[in-house]
């Protein structure tokens, strides 16, 4: 088991099966891995954070290959419990230019994740805590370790950061903002959009308005993701704004997640909130270009040598 990581998150790994055609036509698939907070993970990591993920993993066919491509990657995967059951599955294609998804995740050994589960020891040895809106509705008992975890964390200084990550098809808005709520008192950074995050919590597609919402909360920085424009990156009483670069999309799927990833990573090393924004960003940049939401997450010196081309 490792002790003192940089991050923990908490959710569900998924078999991801990618093609740069569509999937009606796709003769071969790329067989890969996925998942919204594991993404986080992953981003991390490779730009040099230690990382642990918190889930379960089923007895199947896919169960072997996720935790040596987990454990290849150099997540620590201690905390990952086994159980019988069946591992989530989603394809990804791309059709006249935009992403195509089928999923199969349904009744997975992820859902069963519960308080039982968590070494608390663990979670005290950790400098982040990160989960999502979207792992927080995999099941009532999923919910709770989010919550219990949190709180914990909070009480214990450990950096607690969430996405609500709004997904229609998954969630309602009423359920989107009990999850919201039910964490909002224990979180020191939240990730969020304009196109569906705000206007699911808060009825509004204004950054300006959420950004108001959440402060109100009293949560210390806040990354609002304005669609088509830019960041809005307010920490404690400093505000500043970073215009989204021009770049070449191949496939977007999973950027927000690797963004994610990528700020905390240089936000625990100290770095002021707009570099840490400029340096995510620039992986961002670099991801969209690759087809697959982990797959195509780049290594922390191709990072850094964008951010230098680009804001250096």
């Amino acid at each position: 088991m490792c002790t003192n990581l940089d991050i923990t998150a908490i959710g569900e790994g998924l078999v991801e099966l990618s093609s740069t055609t569509s999937i009606k036509y796709a003769k071969y698939f790329d067989k890969y891995y996925g998942g919204d907070s594991l993404g986080t993970a992953i981003s991390a990591l490779r730009c040099g954070s230690s990382a642990g993920y918190i889930t379960k993993l089923g007895d199947d066919n896919f169960c072997g290959y996720l935790l040596e491509a987990w454990s290849s990657e150099g997540l620590d995967t201690s905390q990952i419990k086994l159980a019988q059951g069946q591992n989530g599955l989603y394809f990804v294609g791309k059709n006249e230019g935009k992403s195509e998804f089928v999923f199969y995740r349904r009744k997975t050994a992820a859902m069963n994740l519960c308080i039982d589960d968590i070494d608390f020891d663990y979670i005290k040895n950790t400098k982040c805590i990160y989960a999502t809106g979207f792992v927080q509705s995999l099941s009532l008992s999923v919910r709770e370790v989010v919550r219990e975890v949190f709180k914990f964390a909070k009480e214990n200084e450990i950096l607690v950061a969430y996405d609500p990550n709004f997904t229609a098809n998954v969630t309602s808005t009423d359920e989107a903002k009990e999850y919201f709520e039910e964490v909002a008192q224990y979180l020191d950074v939240i990730f969020l959009n304009t196109k569906t995050d705000a206007v699911a919590l808060f009825e509004t597609n204004s950054a300006d308005k959420a950004l108001k919402a959440l402060m109100d909360k009293a949560i210390n920085t806040i990354i609002i993701r304005e669609h088509q424009t830019g960041l809005h990156i307010q920490n404690s009483s400093q505000y500043n704004f970073l215009a989204y670069r021009k770049a070449e999309v191949t496939d977007s799927t999973g950027w927000e997640s690797a963004f994610n990833g990528a700020f905390l990573n240089y936000y625990l090393k100290g770095y002021d909130t707009i570099k840490c924004a400029q340096l995510a960003n620039s992986l961002s940049i670099l991801q969209i270009k690759n087809v697959g939401a982990i797959k195509s997450i780049p290594l922390r010196n191709e990072t850094e040598r964008l951010y230098n081309e680009i804001y250096g």
